[in-house]
């Protein structure tokens, strides 16, 4: 018992040696649950007979999945940061309740919004981008994956619990479990049965209803430290508060997401026709993955972060939050020389149409200039996040991607830019945005809160 209690107690040890045990199955799990999504447009970009209309199909649902995984984010990274600050501070009994009340919105919340966005998918994939060419494969497409919403966003909007507790590994099955199944039924259904799109989106949500078995397997059995109980699955409004007080910060940066991708597929079908729609599904699906890294890292550090923060182990969070910044700004960096230098391989990854292949390199080499930008942007809002400082995070995700990136993107492609406008956005935003967050980040907290409450 004392060893299992051991495995989730952050306060001891080196930090970075925790923050890489949390962020490297992290990191990997992260890097399965891309692979399937991205394995899909890779089959879809390589039918030939199809051309790249089910590629860019795909790419036109990106906003609702957006939304549907801002909900996942409003109450699963709202309520396991808390989950992890009440086990620092000894308080297990609003810990179980956190996270039962949590399974219960994820529940109910995607029941919802299957139904909603069923009813409503053609309006919404028409505003997000959709042509009449598009449209048909989009809507197979989605007719298809919105039914397993409710077990994806269970399936990941509880896998935080499950690292929460120091169990990294355990939630990285999710992910590798989920991603087997994808990876073995997308060739059989496309290219045995011949189900075209329609058997990459069957595939899919088979995948999801298995990871939600497994995160719910884990989550009610006996090696879980704090098992989820019917018990406890009460929405009790104090908790519904504290939970969307803080998740609100995740849901509008993946909102917002939504908003982004909204007006970029919009403006491309605008000045540049299906065909740009489709090279930006290209340039969305290579930041999925090059962002991996980052991601994982700073996933790996939020219970850190929080347990000490609630334990009042404030060096140790300053200690955290340096090495955070330092591994994913070293990263990116990295990530925008590999883009310069094999943006026409990454596009042939995802698709055989030529007329892709003369424009994609080009808009992948725009919308990475200067990367590591990001990398600064990531790293103070995963600290608000998981501190508990909500305003910040939501203060400067909104700054981003609704005061600067989206005006952006109807703004420089009308002053004579064009589709390379679009692309111009997002790096311009992550320049200013990431750098107003990163300076607030380590002036209001790394230099003032955490030194302050450390003297107190």
């Amino acid at each position: 018992m004392r060893a299992q209690a051991d495995k989730g107690n952050f306060a001891t040890g080196k930090v970075w040696r925790r923050i890489l045990s949390q962020a490297l199955p992290l990191t990997l799990a992260e890097i399965v649950q891309v692979t399937y999504t991205i394995v899909d447009r890779i089959y879809l970009g390589h039918l030939s007979e199809q051309d790249s209309m089910a590629l860019i199909g795909i790419g036109v649902a990106f906003p609702i999945i957006a939304l549907i995984a801002a909900f996942t984010s409003l109450f699963g990274q709202g309520g396991a940061p808390l989950f992890a600050i009440a086990r620092g501070a000894d308080r297990d009994d609003r810990a179980v309740r956190l996270q039962g009340c949590t399974f219960t919105l994820l529940l109910t919340s995607g029941c919802a919004l299957t139904a909603l966005f069923l009813l409503l998918r053609r309006p919404m994939l028409m505003l997000f981008g959709a042509s009449e060419a598009s449209y048909p494969y989009a809507d197979v497409y989605m007719q298809v994956y919105l039914l397993g919403t409710p077990f994806t966003m269970i399936a990941t909007g509880m896998n935080g619990f499950i690292n929460a507790q120091g169990y990294p590994r355990i939630g990285m099955g999710t992910t590798i479990l989920g991603a087997a199944i994808n990876l073995v039924l997308d060739p059989l259904f496309l290219f045995v049965f011949g189900w075209g799109i329609r058997g990459v989106a069957v595939a899919t949500v088979i995948s999801q209803i298995m990871s939600c078995l497994w995160v719910m397997r884990f989550l009610t059995g006996k090696q879980a430290q704090l098992p989820l109980k019917r018990k406890d699955m009460r929405v009790e409004g104090c908790l519904l508060k504290d939970i969307v007080s803080l998740g609100i910060v995740g849901f509008i940066m993946k909102a917002t997401n939504s908003l982004v991708q909204i007006t970029a597929n919009s403006m491309l079908r605008n000045y540049g026709g299906d065909l740009y729609v489709g090279a930006m599904t290209v340039v969305n699906s290579v930041r999925e993955i090059l962002a991996l890294p980052v991601t994982g890292v700073t996933s790996g550090a939020s219970p850190v972060l929080g347990y000490n923060y609630g334990a009042k182990k404030y060096e140790r969070v300053r200690a955290g939050i340096r090495f955070t910044t330092v591994t994913a700004v070293s990263y990116t960096l990295l990530a925008w020389v590999l883009v310069l230098w094999q943006a026409p391989a990454l596009t042939r990854l995802f698709t055989a149409d030529a007329a892709l292949h003369a424009i994609t390199p080009h808009a992948l080499r725009l919308y990475f200039f200067g990367f590591f930008f990001q990398a600064f942007q990531v790293s103070a809002q995963s600290t608000f996040q998981a501190i508990g400082d909500a305003k910040h995070a939501i203060f400067f995700s909104l700054l981003r991607k609704v005061v600067i990136v989206t005006p952006l993107t109807f703004l420089l492609p009308a002053m004579g830019l064009g589709v390379d406008g679009v692309f111009w956005a997002e790096p311009v935003s992550n320049a200013l945005g990431g750098m107003a967050a990163f300076l607030t980040m380590m002036t209001v907290i790394y230099n003032r809160k955490l030194r302050e409450s450390d003297r107190a």
